[in-house]
């Protein structure tokens, strides 16, 4: 039966049934925090450096609270578990709790497209969710406080989703080593992409994706009298299903490719990416 995902059992975590249980439940998580993040407009100002004085730190507003939130989350060693990858891991404390021993899920590799998804949902993403009276740029400084921490939840939970194409990776070079290894030494990265994209499943979570915005993003008791009208959703269901066929679907993919690629690499030896 599939399950949530045991980071302490290999079988369990490189379970393709059990990653793909993990992945529709992440779906929820990223939903809900997006439904909580649209409520406030855009407020560019907050993902602008320099734009909010900070003492000590150049860089926006959003990332000062991100990267604060991080240094909290290292320091009870959220960052020592491998389905869980940091905005700024080159600035980050060791934790104070006894380390984890986790088993030998994922070959030691480089791969971070943390940087690239805080772009994509900063200039496309946000743009798109937002309602159309704030997405061109709305202002309301008394909510930049709580729109930065709604948006470090969005880009934490969008992060573990797309860094679990590693574990996808793993597992189906698992099932056939030897066609994913030719295919990794030749730099195949058509063959590659060929091999890990399946677009029924694509369709369907797109499809499960509308389905879910939809029942999230409307009342129940408006639903039930008039049936949830646009006006009446909380979330642009279209903006949804966008955010994961432009962004997190390629984005995924691409962290697969790139994790596979690095897969033969002698341990100590990963390239950078």
């Amino acid at each position: 039966m599939d399950g949530a995902i045991d980071l302490l059992d290999a079988n369990s975590a490189l379970d393709l049934n059990n990653i793909r249980f993990q992945l529709i439940r992440l779906e929820d998580t990223i939903i809900f925090h997006l439904i909580e993040r649209v409520q406030f407009p855009l407020n560019p100002t907050i993902y602008q450096p320099g734009n909010i004085h900070i003492p000590n730190h150049t860089g926006s507003f959003l990332d000062w609270i991100l990267h604060q939130q991080e240094i909290v989350h290292a320091r009870v060693r959220r960052y020592q578990a491998p389905d869980e990858y940091a905005f700024f891991p080159d600035e980050l404390p060791e934790p104070f709790l006894t380390p984890l021993t986790y088993p030998v899920l994922l070959h030691p590799n480089t791969v971070n497209l943390n940087q690239k998804l805080k772009h994509s949902y900063i200039h496309h993403i946000l743009p798109a969710a937002c309602s159309p009276s704030t997405a061109d740029g709305g202002e309301t400084n008394e909510n930049y406080g709580s729109t930065a921490v709604s948006d470090v939840a969005c880009l934490q939970a969008l992060s573990r989703r797309i860094h679990f194409g590693k574990f996808v990776a793993e597992a189906k070079f698992r099932e056939d080593p030897e066609h994913f290894s030719r295919m990794i030494r030749e730099r195949d990265l058509d063959g590659l992409e060929k091999a890990i994209t399946n677009e029924a499943v694509e369709r369907q979570v797109l499809k499960r994706l509308e389905l879910k915005a939809r029942t999230y993003g409307t009342d129940p008791m408006e639903g039930t009298k008039s049936g949830g009208t646009t006006s009446q959703m909380k979330i642009n269901v279209d903006a949804v299903v966008g955010m994961y066929r432009d962004h997190v679907i390629p984005q995924t993919k691409e962290i697969e490719i790139e994790y596979l690629l690095q897969r033969l690499d002698p341990v100590g030896e990963t390239n950078n990416v």
